[in-house]
């Protein structure tokens, strides 16, 4: 009776999980989809300086997790100091910015698509760099994504979705998030290479340093000279209160799921989190169609099911790796 007990809890723990990821992340897009594309007040303004919603970010970020780390790390003791982030600052600042921008060119749905293939460019350097070799299964995976997120930027997007963006241009917004995922595997090389050197870094430890950095630089970027594009965001979110009360609930969204995600991670582990985040990707696009009135042809939702199939099947393939090596470590 105390492991049905026991086992009910974990269940609603996951759910628990789920829900908060869900809920913080799909919002999240639902804000930055608005921040996008909405026209605010009564002069039907766009917010063109999308790059300030990351400097918004960092610093909420870092004073949340700077009051995580004071209540339940007992004051962060033995993790990695804040200042060995920094090269990894200099690219989380660059990659995410590029790929919020991406949303001036391509629609919201496009965007999760494309950054959803980051198995791509790590299998492409995997092969041509390090001479890695792949199983079929792996190969198979990445042909679905590659092929999903092909056949959706080549079809035909509706003329409504193409009127809500500032400067329709898909190579350009394809570009963009491509680059962002490049950046972000050399972000996460580095932030795997600091954890290892210093093994009691909490998540709370890596994401202080990283939004430590990330506020300096964005800062530098932002306010560094006089014509810089952080005093126009301000002066903006003067003129419209609105997009301020945006911005800051998109900014809480993003602190609350990291709360989740750790909490996910630490309670069921990485893969766990894995099939979330991704299941929570298709919801966000389903999402945008249905409320953000982005309406998806035929050929583009199949895109999308060939896009998931892929990663549905990674995740697939992982799960059985991790039952192995579980059934290996019991019979030894």
């Amino acid at each position: 009776m105390e492991s049905y007990g026991s086992g009910l809890r974990r269940v609603f723990l996951l759910a628990f999980c789920v829900a908060g990821i869900w809920a913080a992340y799909i919002y999240q897009g639902v804000l930055q989809e608005t921040l996008s594309t909405k026209k605010f007040g009564a002069d039907k303004k766009r917010f063109e300086h999308l790059a300030f919603l990351n400097l918004a970010q960092n610093v909420v970020c870092w004073i949340w997790s700077f009051i995580m780390i004071k209540i339940w790390s007992n004051g962060g003791n033995g993790g990695a100091p804040w200042w060995s982030y920094w090269s990894a600052g200099i690219t989380n600042t660059i990659g995410p910015a590029m790929g919020i921008e991406a949303l001036k060119y391509i629609s919201y749905p496009a965007q999760v698509l494309a950054k959803s293939s980051k198995m791509i460019p790590v299998m492409l350097m995997g092969t041509l760099v390090y001479g890695i070799r792949y199983t079929f299964p792996e190969y198979l995976c990445t042909f679905l994504v590659a092929g999903g997120v092909s056949a959706f930027a080549l079809s035909k997007t509706s003329s409504k979705t193409i009127s809500k963006l500032a400067r329709p241009n898909a190579p350009l917004g394809y570009g963009l998030c491509f680059l962002n995922l490049a950046f972000d595997g050399f972000t996460n090389a580095t932030q795997d290479s600091i954890t290892a050197r210093y093994p009691k870094t909490s998540a709370w430890n890596v994401m202080l340093g990283m939004n430590i950095w990330g506020t300096i630089y964005n800062m530098i970027f932002m306010f560094g000279w006089p014509s810089a594009m952080g005093y126009n965001a301000i002066h903006f979110c003067k003129q419209h209160p609105e997009a301020a009360w945006d911005i800051l609930l998109f900014c809480l969204c993003g602190a609350v799921g990291q709360n989740f995600i750790f909490l996910t991670i630490t309670q069921f582990g990485s893969l766990t989190n894995t099939t979330i985040t991704t299941t929570r990707k298709f919801v966000s696009i389903v999402v945008s169609s249905l409320l953000s009135g982005n309406p998806l042809s035929s050929k583009q939702w199949g895109s999308v099911c060939m896009v998931f199939s892929g990663l549905s099947y990674q995740i697939y393939l992982k799960w059985n790796k991790l039952r192995r090596g579980q059934k290996k470590r019991k019979s030894t």
